[in-house]
């Protein structure tokens, strides 16, 4: 009977919405740590090294990243979701060479990207308007960022096979250990020996590195249904076709919101060092929703995948709706906490009075429609999770990324500050109506097929 009792699956059997909280805090956490790598980074160098490292460690090089790393993220996304089927299915053969095949692909694609980043770091830069004074900086953050970018791709698809298989708390652990190095590395190496930009880089480098470490320790070691074994580790064609099929759409996805990012980028960046600062800084502040979005989204799709893999669709059904529901709860409430005490998120990175004046104007835009992207990441979340890709990727390319680059780019080139950024709000809500329209015709269809099934 105990036997039986531990191998069950509270994500296929289990209160739903219990389950997908369960499953939300420790990827919430977990995340919370891991945006805390850059973002110390920004504290540190921002509070001890000026605002033109602060700008150097943000702003171009920060978008640079995260358009790298959410590419890589994205294509995991397929070995995630067909990891979290095989494991809700029961299917152990197909479970292990999944396992096999995405951790070969981090480890290929990580160490490529890596070097052709590297090479290619000062010409992007340059395509980004980034000043000449900040270039030398911007350019020694991104190349270290780059030369580490390996252990970065291990420990996300590490952590997100982990999560697949319902384990969000190992994630967790690994992360709060990693980011107490970076926040030792970052003041021995800024504070004592006076590295600025370059400190907080090995620092961070260093704590992502250990953080590969220990997830593939504990897939190899620590877990009961999933063995890592590294002489096992190669691509087997089939299911890298499949993961691709599902993870290259996600990828492009991400990718695409990142150019989209580095288009307004490039718009922010015209109006100096003072506006560059703040968005840096709003970046860290307005990261805090998309953790909380994001945990959402990875929960969903966990919670969809497995579901889906055994068949059973009213869990699939309910979970999205009542997922959705939390996470639009959780975004009014963060955007009701924000608002009004914006000047005092700002005084955490900066005590530059233009600075944080401009920082509160950019909140004042984009922070209090926050609400109408959780339609986006939780549908789209649910039909990857089930296998539907291709339609869902072209709203979201269409709808936030090429919108946002019209706007900036011909709509209001020469326009304020304030009517750039409004392309958050405004491409937000286009696509949350075409995604929202979309789930509704493919869940109608997905049911009359699993109807006709059943006879």
């Amino acid at each position: 009977m105990a036997a039986k009792e531990k191998k069950r699956n509270g994500i296929t059997e289990g209160v739903i919405w219990k389950q997908i909280l369960i499953f939300f805090f420790p990827i919430l956490v977990g995340t919370f740590f891991q945006q805390l790598y850059n973002t110390v980074d920004a504290v540190v160098v921002g509070r001890f090294a000026g605002k033109e490292a602060l700008s150097s460690v943000g702003g171009s090089s920060s978008q640079i990243i995260n358009l790298v790393v959410g590419f890589f993220t994205g294509l995991s996304a397929g070995g995630t979701v067909i990891i979290s089927q095989y494991y809700g299915a029961k299917n152990q053969e197909r479970l292990h060479q999944a396992l096999h095949t995405a951790y070969a692909f981090s480890l290929v694609f990580g160490v490529l990207a890596g070097i052709i980043g590297m090479a290619a770091t000062p010409a992007i830069l340059r395509m980004m308007n980034t000043p000449e004074d900040l270039m030398a900086d911007s350019g020694l953050y991104v190349r270290i960022y780059f030369a580490g970018l390996v252990f970065i791709l291990i420990y996300n698809i590490g952590s997100a096979i982990l999560r697949a298989i319902g384990d969000s708390k190992r994630p967790l652990y690994y992360l709060i250990i990693c980011c107490v190095i970076n926040i030792i590395l970052d003041l021995v190496l800024v504070l004592a020996m006076g590295l600025g930009v370059l400190g907080v880089a090995v620092g961070t480098l260093i704590s992502q590195g250990v953080s590969a470490v220990l997830v593939t320790r504990a897939l190899m070691y620590h877990t009961e249904d999933l063995k890592l074994e590294l002489g096992k580790i190669r691509m087997e064609r089939e299911l890298l076709g499949t993961m691709l099929k599902i993870g290259l759409p996600t990828g492009i996805q991400s990718c695409m919101y990142s150019l989209s990012n580095i288009a307004v980028q490039s718009s922010i960046n015209a109006f100096g060092v003072d506006t560059m600062a703040a968005w840096t800084a709003f970046g860290k502040i307005d990261s805090v929703f998309w953790m909380i979005n994001g945990a959402f989204g990875i929960a969903v799709t966990t919670f969809v995948g497995q579901n889906f893999g055994a068949g059973k669709h009213d869990r699939v059904k309910k979970g999205t709706w009542e997922c959705l529901g939390m996470s639009v709860a959780a975004a009014v409430a963060f955007s009701a906490i924000l608002m009004p005490t914006g000047k005092y998120w700002f005084g955490i990175f900066t005590s530059d009075s233009s600075v944080v004046q401009i920082g509160v104007r950019m909140m004042q835009v984009i922070s209090r429609t926050y609400f109408l992207f959780v339609f986006v990441e939780i549908f789209s979340g649910s039909l990857r999770a089930q296998g539907y890709v291709f339609v869902s990727t072209i709203l979201t390319l269409v709808g936030v990324c090429l919108l946002r680059v019209v706007w900036v780019s011909w709509i209001v080139p020469d326009g304020t500050m304030e009517q750039i950024i409004a392309c958050y709000p405004i491409t937000w809500l286009v696509t949350a109506v075409s995604m929202t329209a979309y789930y509704f015709y493919k869940q109608k269809r997905i049911w009359k097929s699993v109807k006709h099934a059943q006879g």
